[in-house]
């Protein structure tokens, strides 16, 4: 008989897997940059709420989509399933190597960064530091994740819990600020101030909104691990609702209780939000909100670790990557080569990379979501006889497919730079593994012999769909 992935994951798992995810380091990260791209206070918290509408009108657009594909993988394989193997392919390749390495490298900076922040309360921690701890909470994690998948999912539930609190303390220490008549909130959010600069363009409207849904990203999570979810026609949908709902709140409420300590010019030159607003706020105990990103960080990575490596998983057992990804532990049933493979290419991205550029290759992501939404249009449309235990109005993922496209071009029209091209050139260079590889399936003797070498040392078998 062969191997399955156990359904692990129940309702409270999958809002944690959900949520989890979502609250991470972005709250404590992007709040600043958000600011700087569109000038004002009223209009950063216009981004968080529309962020927070787009993340959950897209997540409901991908559950009916889970309902008629029950299968994991995301976008890989709704791609696959609706436009066929060659853009399936570029789909894998770009959230393999690019979108889930780079999401990864960008959450253990951030852990990194709030960890030893305590220590350099005066200066910037070094840089080799902040590289070194962040590849150690990416072994951690990814150890962790390759172990057992059901701790793993109790792990993400008790993070969860841990940094609601932590956000709970931002939101009611700006309320003690508002009571006691806080001169900065009265400033920042009168009306003739709160949009006052407030910047028009494409660019910064679009850059400012990479990095709002930066901190919603995770909102797709569990179409990615779909075969490992209880009842899913029903928990899918549950989960979503609230857990976005519950994280879009708490960033409201999170970004007004900046604003009640820090002007803007304070909050765009803070190089980690949380971290200035303890200093004004808990004074001498300001080292607790630091502890507390870094374990809010640290459950996002393991959320983007337990779903990012099933994409890899996924595209190699339907023959798009590697035959030893597309297998499992023989007794804990976690696909651990495609774990570890994940933790390579993020260790790889880590040594050059910076948050805020990282990021900023967020936007490839959002061209396969856009392909992605546009495939559910043409289900919805050419095939309405399909099974589906959930369904959304067509005009949701028209809605949300308009949002990718703008975010796909608006910062490149606007604000050229050599890294998309460099972006694009990467995904298209793809061609030259497809072609031989996928389309022709050449494959070397060696890759066989390379292959029962890697599956007798780790373990592994291959595992079959659990539908």
């Amino acid at each position: 008989e062969g191997l399955k992935m156990k359904r692990v994951i129940g309702l409270d798992g999958g809002v944690a897997l959900v949520s989890g995810t979502m609250i991470g380091s972005g709250i404590f990260m992007s709040p600043q940059f958000v600011l700087g791209y569109v000038g004002s206070p009223g209009a950063s918290l216009v981004i968080w709420a529309l962020s927070g509408a787009v993340a959950l009108l897209a997540a409901l657009s991908y559950t009916e989509l889970g309902t008629i594909i029950p299968e994991s993988g995301g976008e890989f394989i709704y791609i696959l399933r609706i436009y066929g193997s060659c853009p399936a392919f570029f789909a894998a390749v770009t959230f393999i190597l690019l979108v889930k390495p780079f999401s990864i490298a960008a959450m253990a900076i951030s852990i990194a960064e709030y960890a030893m922040a305590p220590f350099y309360s005066s200066c910037q921690p070094p840089q080799l530091a902040v590289k070194s701890t962040a590849a150690v909470a990416m072994l951690v994690v990814s150890t962790l994740n390759i172990l057992n998948a059901r701790i793993a999912v109790r792990v993400q539930v008790v993070f969860l819990v841990a940094k609601v609190l932590a956000l709970t303390v931002i939101v009611i220490g700006g309320m003690v600020e508002v009571i006691r008549d806080s001169d900065v909130f009265v400033e920042n959010l009168k009306a003739e101030n709160s949009f006052k600069d407030t910047r028009y363009s494409a660019g910064a409207l679009g850059m400012a909104f990479y990095q709002g849904l930066w901190s919603y990203a995770g909102w797709y999570n569990l179409n990615y691990v779909l075969e490992e979810l209880k009842r899913p026609e029903v928990n899918l949908p549950r989960a979503l609702l609230i857990a976005i709902s519950l994280v879009t709140g708490l960033y409201l409420l999170v970004n007004v209780s900046y604003l009640t300590v820090m002007t803007p010019q304070e909050l765009m030159s803070s190089t980690a939000v949380a971290v200035t607003w303890r200093n004004k706020v808990l004074g001498s105990w300001g080292w607790i909100m630091s502890l507390a990103a870094a374990l809010s960080a640290f459950g996002s990575l393991n959320g983007t670790f337990f779903s990012g490596g099933r994409v890899c998983f996924v595209a190699a057992r339907e023959g798009h990557m590697p035959d030893i990804l597309s297998m499992a532990h023989i007794h804990r049933l976690t696909p651990s080569p495609a774990l570890i493979f994940t933790t390579v290419i993020s260790l790889v991205v880590l040594i050059p990379g910076d948050f805020q550029s990282i990021v900023n290759y967020f936007f490839t992501a959002w061209f396969f979501y856009a392909v992605t939404l546009s495939g559910l249009i043409y289900l919805k449309i050419r095939k309405p006889e399909l099974p589906r235990p959930y369904s959304v109005p067509i005009v949701l993922p028209i809605l949300i497919l308009l949002v990718a496209v703008f975010l796909v071009l608006a910062p490149i029209i606007d604000q050229p730079q050599i890294e998309y091209l460099y972006v694009a050139l990467f995904i298209l260079s793809g061609a030259i593994i497809y072609v031989p590889f996928i389309h022709y399936k050449l494959c070397p003797g060696l890759f066989d012999r390379v292959t029962m070498f890697l599956q007798l040392f780790l373990e592994v078998a291959p595992a079959e769909k659990n539908l």
